[in-house]
């Protein structure tokens, strides 16, 4: 059985291969707008990366809140 941590990280996983299959198409186009496009997903990746940099086992309950919010907002 998952628990929470098991969960957030699964869901944070799958949030962050979005985010680079995203970024991956964006690179590709060169409409007007994806070139602000790609600089948000390559600073909510940043921004992600800042919450984990201490790994996984070192998340406490301050940083899932934050990852929580990093999850929920649709920027």
């Amino acid at each position: 059985m998952l628990d929470k941590s098991d969960e957030l990280q699964d869901r944070i996983e799958a949030r962050k291969h979005a985010l680079l299959a995203k970024l991956s198409e964006l690179k590709a186009d060169a409409r007007e707008g994806a070139a602000d496009a790609r600089t948000k997903i390559e600073h909510r990746l940043e921004e992600l990366g800042l919450h984990l940099k201490a790994g996984w086992a070192k998340v406490n309950a301050e940083a899932r809140t934050k990852l929580n919010h990093w999850l929920e907002r649709d920027d």
